[in-house]
This record gives C-alpha cells, sequence and structure tokens, in this order.
C-alpha cells in the first residue's frame, strides 16, 4: 500500500511539474524591437511591470529596426516594436502585420564635442548642418546596420546636396549575416565611418573619437545623464520637424504565420497603448528629462 501510494504521489508531483513548465513556456511573448527601446532603459521600466499585471514575460530580440522587422516578415517573432514609420506600414500593407499602432516618440538629434569644428551648434534644419560636416570633413560615426536611426541619417544625407556614393556592406546580427546596400558622402573613407552596431554603442564610439553622429534623444538622455561615466557629446541640432520620431507596435499576422502567439500580441498592444502602459512611458525620466512621450491616448 505504501508503495502504491508513494508510486501515485510522484507520479502527481511529475504530472503538475510537467503541467505548470508547459504553461509558463505558453506565457512567453517574443517580441523584436529597436536597439534604442532596450539601451534607452524603457524596456527595463515596462517589462516588469506588464509580466506584474499579465504573467506573461517578454522574450526581447533587440537589433536594428530593419532586422527586427526582418524578423516579423520571418515568423521569429509574434510582435515587433520599431520606428521607422513607412517601413512599418510596408510591413502592414505587405500582410505580415496586422496593424500598427501608435505608442509614443521622441525626436532625433545630431549630436558632437563642444568644440564644434564643423560650426554646426544651434542649426534648425538637419540636413544643412549634414552638409557643414561633409565641408569640414569632419569625422562622423554611422549605425550603418539599416536601422531606423539608420534610415533617417541616410534620409538627412539625401536631402543635404552632398554628392553621395552607394556602396554595400555585410552586417552580422545574432550569427546571421545580411548584405545591405547604403549611401554614404562621396570620398568619405577619411571620415565617415561605418560601424554596424546598436545606438549605445555608437554614442560611446563617437564620444571617444570626439565625433558627430546622429541619435535618438531617449538614447541619448540614458548615456548622459544615466550612465557612469557619462558621455560628454552635446546636442547640437535638435528642433527640426524632419527629426520626428515615432515609435509603433505591430503584432504579426496570425494569417502569413498561423503558429504567433496573436492573443498575447494583442494583449500587451492593448496594454501598452492603454493608460498602464502610456503612463509609465509619459513618467520615464532621467534627471527630469523625459525620454519618451506617449502616441496612444
Amino acid at each position: 500500500m505504501i508503495t502504491r501510494m508513494t508510486v501515485a504521489l510522484g507520479l502527481f508531483v511529475f504530472l503538475a511539474t510537467v503541467t505548470t513548465k508547459g504553461w509558463c513556456e505558453e506565457k512567453v511573448l517574443r517580441m523584436s524591437t529597436t536597439t534604442s527601446t532596450q539601451s534607452s532603459g524603457l524596456l527595463d521600466i515596462l517589462l516588469p511591470e506588464f509580466e506584474r499585471d499579465s504573467g506573461i514575460r517578454i522574450k526581447v530580440i533587440a537589433k536594428g529596426t530593419g532586422a527586427a522587422i526582418r524578423d516579423g516578415q520571418d515568423g521569429n517573432v509574434d510582435v515587433i516594436f520599431v520606428h521607422a514609420r513607412d517601413r512599418e506600414e510596408d510591413f502592414v500593407r505587405n500582410g505580415f502585420g496586422t496593424e500598427r499602432f501608435p505608442v509614443m516618440h521622441n525626436d532625433f538629434v545630431l549630436l558632437g564635442p563642444a568644440e564644434d569644428h564643423a560650426g554646426i551648434k544651434g542649426k534648425k534644419n538637419a540636413a544643412t548642418a549634414l552638409g557643414f560636416i561633409a565641408k569640414e570633413r569632419a569625422m562622423f560615426i554611422s549605425r550603418g546596420d539599416d536601422s531606423g536611426t539608420h534610415t533617417k541619417e541616410q534620409a538627412l544625407w539625401g536631402a543635404s546636396g552632398v554628392e553621395l556614393v552607394e556602396t554595400s556592406r555585410k552586417i552580422v546580427k545574432k550569427r546571421t549575416e545580411k548584405i545591405i546596400t547604403l549611401k554614404r558622402p562621396a570620398a568619405s573613407e577619411s571620415w565617415y565611418i561605418s560601424i554596424g552596431q546598436g545606438m549605445g554603442k555608437v554614442i560611446t564610439y563617437a564620444d571617444e573619437k570626439r565625433a558627430y553622429t546622429l541619435a535618438d534623444r531617449g538614447t541619448y538622455i540614458k548615456y548622459k545623464f544615466g550612465k557612469s561615466p557619462a558621455v560628454e557629446l552635446d546636442v547640437l541640432v535638435e528642433g527640426d520637424a524632419s527629426m520626428a520620431n515615432p515609435y509603433g507596435i505591430i503584432p504579426v499576422n496570425p494569417k502569413k504565420h498561423p503558429h504567433v502567439q496573436y492573443e498575447m500580441a494583442m494583449q500587451f498592444v492593448h496594454w501598452l497603448t492603454g493608460s498602464r502602459g502610456q503612463n509609465l512611458i509619459a513618467g520615464y525620466r532621467l534627471e527630469g528629462k523625459q525620454l519618451f512621450y506617449p502616441d496612444a491616448q
């Protein structure tokens, strides 16, 4: 009798453990997002609160927006949270995502050293400022990684009037190689440096080299006021309407990829765009400086 009871109890514990483990695994949502949401520290604020409210843990894959979108196209994730509006709309238009939900915004800024050899401080037009940087052949650090920030930089160079040349480069993300095509100023090998890295590493590298770079304001604030030692780069150009930086979240379309966890993705979307998520976004500050501004409400 004791033996039978022991076996029965052991079987009960085993089944309970397996069932519980399976339930936990089902409550993991895969999200591909831009490095700026991670490097800025925002996800450290949002995700623990969402898990506490919902019981769903989010597995974050942080990379450039282009690579994050490709994750969604390939069905490798359940939801994408990125910042390249035209590419996001194409993602939905082509059936890979169900709908783009606006979440928040900040803006892009041109950073540089206090000595400002190119003389761009205070200029109101970012494309014009890039023209000054090219004229002075002042060192400029580009992400060069097909991210939302890199996409914006490419558009600004295109509007600058500087002669550009088309090149290609290989980038490696999570052991996956991809060839991307990009444009850079002509004859710029000595001063335009494309490093194929995320926003935080680009800001750090530009700071070390006393160089210029384009960054999202949220990540810059984190590295200027939320880290020690802080970077010394200053915001030299800001306020240009073309430097707006909206973020959107898009569930991957289950009609395209039936295995995705669409209901959990929508649960996160509603939480993030609802009062709970939006208030957390609005309240995230460093040294009194707001990093992102909610857009959903």
